[in-house]
């Protein structure tokens, strides 16, 4: 056979020829060398070297780098694990508890009770205290009365089954395939009804426990022992695992849920100011984080985790309230069936205003912006409004966090209503800042040439008078703002304290309008257009700054439902009486 093969070597043309003239193989082997040799010089040592990879697997140094990278991983999750538990330590003295639960249960299970033999079916206390064993009291109580509930009556089902079973003859086995089928599918099928979602672990608990009995009880014949064993065992686990979680540092949802729904004010309001004196102050991001565009967590912005984290934190508050409504009283909330639903109605409502923060947020990230001297222009009445929509926020959720009813003498809403009249006003005055004057119908002013700025802006505001004059009567009159020097100056504190903040940040810049926005790149397509384009481009860009204005405006509209619920809660949660400083 070897022959035949040497002969075929000798003969091959292909190869043989292309061997010798060094036509093909030979021109590709030189460039492969001087590819080689090109990434040698970049760098690429290790290039198509399987000899050099093989030794360095099995050097000294390979090792020694991997065994280093593991270890600063493992640094780094050690790092992580400890500002985890530093940051919260209820996490560490829940695990501790859950660690004592189980030792407990471990030892009282091997104590043998006269007349039952408990240590052959000692894993379903096991099972018990690790299922049950939650965070919160209110969770540990729900799952506990969900598993017991369950076991109690599929343990007294199966039995029933199992008696008649036992009448059935040699029909047994069909019968118990039968039942289970049945159980399994009617079960399943209420599981799934919407009033049953609450009570779901309690219908998964019914299954295995009919099963198991159904199942072990016919291969034993001891029916009665199985499920009675079955079920003190669980009652052992469920005892240890509330006692434990009860006495030991209790961890509350109710509470939770109050400092949640406090907290989310405090976040809103910060948005709130940030958003008005970013605008005002005309910054703009300089790239806009991918992850803002796609609605993650952006912990480096304040502005935007502050709203973020009240719309976001809806699934947090209804399961908090769920897991609250199984505790018992404690602490501030000693009545039974505590109005926890409300607080969720007042996080709804704030998130009804958080809504209109991220909208004004949006007009800081929009390519369409105003220009500097129009916001100038109604820089005073932005910041009220925001000054004064902050103060709201925050006064109510320390009331909460106070546990505290709003002053009634007082109306809160009585400054920002105020405030945002005066924007209207202003907006009502100067509306010809915030659209092509030149195409009104009404009004048109005499073209002249020669006249300043100043002059025409005077010019507009004699002619326009006139206009105004005839306004529908529904307009809201103004009134008069107290203290107009004192807010001012508050307003501009407000702006000098978040100026250096915003200068500090390397993603912020001074916000052009729009126009000279698209023409950043020269030569580029996006050149601002010549004519009646250009003036549309103007004209967009004048009414984003009504936008932002009228956004702020229904944010004050919004606050009276916010209030509205947060009286209703106080009222009905019996909150103590406003203390008058």
């Amino acid at each position: 056979m070897a022959a035949p093969k040497l002969e075929s070597f000798r003969r091959g043309s292909m190869f043989d020829g292309s061997f010798r003239r060094g036509s093909m193989f030979d021109g590709s082997f030189r460039q492969s060398m001087r590819d080689r040799l090109i990434l040698q010089s970049r760098g690429y040592s290790n290039v198509n070297d399987d000899d050099k990879t093989s030794v360095r697997c099995c050097s000294y140094s390979y090792f020694s780098d991997n065994i280093t990278g593991v270890v600063k991983k493992l640094k780094d999750v050690l790092v992580t694990a400890w500002e985890m538990g530093t940051a919260d330590p209820r996490k560490m003295i829940f695990s501790a508890k859950m660690g004592l639960a189980l030792t407990l249960t471990s030892i009282l299970i091997f104590f043998k009770i006269p007349g039952l033999e408990l240590s052959g079916h000692y894993l379903w206390a096991i099972l018990t205290v690790v299922v049950i064993f939650e965070f919160s009291i209110g969770a540990t109580f729900s799952k506990g009365c969900n598993r017991g509930l369950g076991t109690l009556s599929a343990g007294g089902l199966a039995l029933g089954m199992s008696w008649i079973s036992e009448m059935t003859g040699n029909w047994a086995d069909v019968f118990n395939a039968a039942s289970i089928f049945v159980v399994a599918f009617f079960a399943t099928y209420a599981k799934l009804y919407p009033t049953m979602k609450p009570y779901e672990y309690g219908f998964r608990v019914f299954l295995l426990t009919y099963c198991y009995v159904i199942v072990s009880g016919y291969k034993t014949g001891e029916f009665m022992e199985t499920a009675v064993s079955r079920f003190l065992l669980i009652a052992l686990g469920a005892s240890v695992g509330l006692i434990v979680n009860t006495c030991i540092y209790p961890i509350w949802a109710g509470e939770d849920l109050h400092n949640l729904v406090a907290k989310n004010f405090v976040n809103v309001a910060t948005s709130l100011e940030g958003c008005v004196n970013g605008y005002l102050e005309c910054v703009a991001y300089d790239t806009i984080p991918s992850r803002i565009l796609v609605y993650e967590a952006v912990a480096e912005d304040p502005v935007y985790s502050g709203y973020r984290s009240a719309v976001q934190s809806t699934s947090q508050e209804d399961t908090l309230m769920s897991f609250a409504s199984w505790e018992p009283p404690h602490g501030p909330y000693k009545s039974f069936r505590y109005p926890w639903a409300l607080y969720v109605k007042v996080g709804g409502a704030l998130r009804h205003c958080a809504i209109m923060v991220m909208a004004l947020h949006g007009c800081i990230l929009s390519e369409i912006q105003a220009a500097e001297d129009r916001r100038r222009e109604f820089r005073n009445e932005l910041q009220r409004v925001g000054i004064e929509g902050a103060k709201v926020l925050r006064y109510i959720g320390e009331s909460l966090k106070k546990m505290e009813k709003l002053n009634p003498i007082e109306d809160i809403l009585y400054e920002i209503h105020q405030a945002a009249e005066e924007l209207q006003s202003k907006i009502d005055k100067k509306s010809y800042l915030l659209v092509n004057a030149k195409n009104w119908e009404i009004g048109n002013r005499p073209r002249v040439r020669d006249l300043t700025d100043e002059q025409k802006i005077s010019n507009l505001d004699s002619d326009l008078s006139r206009i105004l004059a005839h306004k529908s009567q529904s307009e809201a009159t103004l009134r008069p703002p107290k203290n107009w020097d004192d807010v001012t100056t508050a307003a501009n504190l407000s702006s000098a304290t978040m100026l250096p903040y915003l200068q500090s940040r390397t993603m912020i810049h001074k916000q052009p309008s729009w126009p000279s926005r698209i023409s950043i790149t020269p030569g580029s397509m996006l050149q601002p257009p010549l004519g009646e384009p250009g003036k549309m481009y103007e004209s967009a860009s004048n009414l984003s700054l009504a936008t932002f204005a009228s956004l702020l405006i229904e944010f004050v509209a919004r606050l009276e439902n916010l209030v509205n619920a947060y009286d209703e809660l106080s009222v009905k949660a019996n909150f103590k009486e406003a203390v008058s400083e």
